[in-house]
């Protein structure tokens, strides 16, 4: 049966409003989010258990000790910062040359049907809980590092940055290879075939000819894996312990701004107190970083010439 053009056009009108609806209600919820964050963030820094504003403010980045939930509290949030930064780093130790390695060997190297049976495994990976993520650092890689550092005479924490630090490198390592071989991909086929008319193997191609040229889709990737590090949740309050402190020392317990807001939200504090407010500024805090990497990953990508 055919449709009158008065339907079509009633379809394509019905169609319309539903996705300008449905773009309308991702929008909103994410306004909404940001704006249940501010005023929350905004209650935390006027209360009065804090000192008001602005001395909430100021004790919030000068201050070394993060122990709101105490009867003397202390706001400063570069304990939890410290944690959050040092895990994510040590993720991106293990995934930054792991990842490459996988997106050179599937762009340049494997066979089309190598690569086919190749990346649903990595995706396998990705799909895995991140709860069996914590428990995999916990329970196996964390005796693992106890024993080999016990070689040295070097104790290790049950609790530690560099367990779930490993675990989380692992954990985002489909996700950068996903996206740096996406940007190898991109790169003319012409730059390649140039390479090797002049006698240069596929590795050296691959890391002096479309490593450089995909150079922005690259770090674009990692800049992306690297705020899902510190966006993490499970894997680090899981494994890498509830002792906010700074150090430098991996093989320590520490905190992370979202291990953090897990203790506080599983426990028993009261509603719109000072304590329950805290996660709330830790976690505006963390938004506003990961933007920030998010932002300048977006950046990066769109200043790639072509590919």
């Amino acid at each position: 049966m055919t449709l009158s053009l008065g339907t079509k056009k009633a379809i394509d009108l019905v169609v319309f409003l539903f996705l300008l609806f449905m773009g309308a209600v991702s929008i909103l919820v994410t306004f909404a989010i940001v704006w249940v964050l501010l005023v929350d963030t905004i209650r935390f820094f006027t209360h009065p258990d804090g000192g008001g504003f602005p001395t909430s403010l100021i004790r919030f980045f000068t201050e070394t000790q993060w122990t709101p939930t105490f009867y003397e509290k202390k706001i400063g949030i570069w304990p939890l910062l410290n944690g959050t930064f040092m895990i994510a780093g040590i993720s991106m130790v293990i995934s930054i040359p792991l990842g490459l390695l996988v997106a050179v060997y599937l762009s340049e190297y494997a066979s089309w049907k190598v690569r086919e049976s190749v990346k649903p495994w990595l995706d396998f990976l990705e799909a895995i809980p991140t709860v069996v993520y914590g428990y995999f650092a916990l329970l196996f890689v964390t005796p693992i590092l106890q024993k080999f550092f016990s070689l040295f005479g070097i104790e290790v924490q049950g609790m530690n940055a560099l367990s779930p630090g490993i675990v989380l490198g692992v954990m985002i390592l489909p996700f950068t290879a996903s996206m740096v071989e996406d940007a190898f991909k991109g790169v003319p086929q012409y730059l390649r075939e140039a390479s090797y008319s002049l006698g240069a193997s596929k590795l050296r191609t691959a890391l002096f000819v479309v490593l450089p040229a995909a150079k922005s889709g690259v770090l674009s990737a990692y800049l992306l894996g690297f705020s899902r590090a510190l966006g993490e949740t499970m894997v680090v309050a899981v494994a890498a312990g509830m002792y906010p402190q700074i150090t430098a020392n991996p093989l320590e317990p520490v905190q992370t701004i979202t291990g953090y807001i897990v203790q506080v939200a599983l426990g028993d504090l009261p509603f719109n107190s000072f304590e329950y407010l805290s996660i709330f500024a830790a976690g505006m805090l963390l938004f506003v970083i990961t933007l920030l990497f998010n932002s300048i990953a977006v950046y990066m990508k769109s200043k790639s010439v072509g590919y």
